[in-house]
């Protein structure tokens, strides 16, 4: 069994965060949604899609379609996450030529 000082387990906690965040930064949040995308995420479903996340489910969604392509959420909250995707398709896609270059992205107005 590993063990660790408090330093230790202090430093690889802010290693952990500090790589999701680089990985899959939280680009929006409303109504308890959390809208995530990942850098370099071109490969599994070959299209520019969003991770999303609600009290625990979650669901990756196609932004130029809205199709939801894997996982689920709860329907009324997916319908405002369609909604928002609707509003917000432009940013989008500029945020995801970004992401899958790896470079930074930008953070989006929540459904207001």
């Amino acid at each position: 069994m590993l063990t660790f000082t408090l330093f230790e387990k202090s430093t690889l906690f802010i290693n952990f965060v500090i790589l999701n965040e680089i990985e899959m930064p939280v680009i929006s949040m409303f109504y308890g949604i959390i809208v995530s995308m990942y850098f370099l995420d071109n490969r599994q479903h070959h299209l520019p899609h969003i991770h999303v996340q609600y009290q625990g489910e979650e669901a990756i969604i196609s932004i130029p379609t809205g199709e939801l392509l894997e996982g689920s959420i709860h329907p009324g909250k997916l319908k405002l996450v369609f909604a928002w995707i609707e509003i917000h398709q432009d940013e989008l896609m500029a945020d995801w030529q970004l992401a899958i270059k790896g470079e930074t992205i930008f953070k989006i107005k929540p459904l207001e």
